[in-house]
């Protein structure tokens, strides 16, 4: 006699569910119809859980249902920024996490919305303007104002519309906002805190490439000392294992571990003259214009007068698939991503002629009108945090030692600004950098380069998590300290824990306690330099 009974109550429950959710559904539709400034919503879609197949690139799989809202905003005649918001159809967690984007943007993120919508965000992402490859800057030829939009007004505009959705979605406002990126996004990031303290609580930036101007003219200057004053300088990337060779045997074992990392390359005084050809040239040796080359890579780009433009590069992970030679050596010369980079920035960008020649340029007029041009647009230099700072946001900055496409030394540079525009104790209270050693552009690299950065989550808490820390931070006061960095086999999460090693709040340094085993973070303490 209960089994009926049950049944039915069963029953009711699930048209209920079923109700609930087209109500949801109709939620979403009916967002179509929100008016959002210089605003054009174009979808409003309940998304069902599993597989989204985005407009471009690969699908996506294991998603939780949710709604899809897409729309372009036109705040000049000349504007077309391309935004995407993703609202969970349940499970919210009352938060909202931005993405952003690499290079030259161009496309929207999914691969980023889908990692935050799993983790139960409401999530965003823009093109910045722009829809194209990331190297490719010729969208922006004859059209200032979408420099802008690329520089700074896409990503705000879409955050003021992620929040205003989110609010009228669930009819509850954002508890917490955050944004986590690295690269250009890293740059996006300090943009953010910098011009728009009020848009997020947390942010996560990545090797930031935040003095744009500078970074690309000292490509310049690289390029022109590797092949475009004398072609024999040029270092082939069949090289680069015996200049990596050479630097770990110098200064590998300065952390107390002999491992393939240099845990802090700031005092690793390699001397690459080692390397000099002592006869007939081989891959295992450089030559002497070589040798010179190698010397300004270390260095950093430098003026007619000898002032550095931008900083140089550290030793100790130049070879491998994420290393020096798909950015700076390549498969010969021009062929990698640096200088492609450069002539597309300032051909279209800077100097509006696309048929300005990286090699015969003065160093000196590209720097100066880089500055010039689109210095105030692009650039994310101010040290002044003060806003950000008074509003209670929290910022954390990360960077790979090794990274061959922005200097390292450019974020050590900006976090030191702040410190000493702001004062120690008032950047204490909002600020923190790690470094990671042996790792190179955002993620890859021979060193502990999974620690909850944007693209590789995790579910250990904010002791394994960067981004779980700031979001203690920012909800519950408690300032990060050491954060666990893990290393997988191959990269690859399914295959096992390679070592874990401590990431410290800079400038102190992970050293090997003496005893233990060196691949577990236990046998590591952070110390002062």
């Amino acid at each position: 006699m209960r089994m009926p009974g049950i049944r039915a109550l069963i029953a009711l429950i699930l048209i209920m569910a079923a109700a609930a959710l087209a109500g949801r559904a109709a939620d979403c539709a009916s967002l179509s119809r929100t008016s959002l400034p210089d605003t054009t919503l174009t979808t409003a879609q309940s998304m069902p859980a599993g597989r989204f197949v985005p407009p471009y690139g690969r699908p996506v799989d294991k998603l939780p249902a949710f709604c899809r809202l897409a729309g372009v905003i036109r705040p000049t005649s000349d504007s077309d920024i391309r935004f995407e918001v993703w609202l969970p159809a349940s499970d919210w967690n009352g938060k909202f996490l931005s993405v952003g984007n690499g290079g030259f943007a161009g496309s929207i993120n999914y691969y980023a919305m889908a990692d935050d919508l799993r983790r139960g965000y409401a999530t965003a992402a823009t093109d910045t303007g722009h829809e194209g490859d990331a190297e490719d800057a010729s969208w922006a030829f004859k059209h200032p104002e979408k420099v802008v939009d690329f520089g700074y007004r896409g990503l705000h505009a879409t955050a003021e519309n992620a929040k205003a959705l989110i609010q009228t979605f669930y009819n509850s406002a954002v508890r917490h906002s955050y944004f986590d990126s690295c690269s250009d996004g890293g740059r996006e990031a300090l943009m953010e805190a910098q011009r728009f303290p009020e848009d997020f609580d947390g942010i996560l930036a990545g090797a930031p490439a935040n003095f744009w101007t500078h970074m690309l003219a000292a490509a310049v200057e690289i390029i022109q000392g590797m092949y475009g004053k004398d072609p024999s300088a040029y270092i082939p990337s069949a090289k680069l294992p015996a200049i990596q060779s050479a630097a770990l045997a110098a200064c590998d074992a300065q952390d107390g571990v002999k491992d393939g990392i240099i845990s802090d390359p700031l005092r690793c005084h390699f001397d690459p003259s080692v390397l000099l050809c002592k006869g007939k040239d081989s891959r295992d040796c450089l030559t002497a214009p070589q040798l010179s080359t190698l010397k300004n890579l270390y260095a950093g780009a430098q003026d007619s007068h000898g002032k550095q433009i931008f900083p140089g590069y550290m030793p100790g992970a130049e070879d491998g698939p994420a290393g020096w030679a798909p950015w700076i050596t390549g498969s010969g010369p021009g062929k990698a991503s640096g200088p492609v980079y450069a002539e597309n920035y300032f051909r279209y960008m800077v100097f509006q002629d696309p048929a300005w020649n990286l090699l015969s340029a003065n160093v000196d007029i590209t720097e100066a009108m880089a500055d010039e041009k689109t210095g105030a647009i692009l650039n994310a230099t101010d040290p002044d945090l003060g806003r950000f700072r008074t509003r209670g946001g929290k910022l954390i900055l990360y960077h790979g030692w090794n990274d061959p496409a922005i200097s390292p030394l450019n974020t050590i540079n900006y976090y030191n600004s702040v410190v000493a525009k702001m004062g120690a104790k008032n950047a204490d209270s909002f600020l923190r950098l790690y470094m990671v050693p042996g790792m190179q552009h955002c993620f890859p690299g021979p060193g502990p380069n999974w620690f909850g950065q944007t693209g590789h989550p995790t579910a250990k808490g904010k002791a394994y998590g960067v981004f779980d820390a700031l979001e203690e931070w920012v909800e519950k006061g408690t300032a990060p300290g050491d954060v666990i960095a893990t290393k997988y086999l191959e990269d690859d999460v399914a295959k096992g824990v390679q070592m874990t090693r401590p990431l410290c709040p800079y400038p102190q340094i992970a050293r090997y306690k003496g005893t233990g085993d060196t691949n577990d973070a236990a046998n590591f303490v952070c110390r002062a330099p």
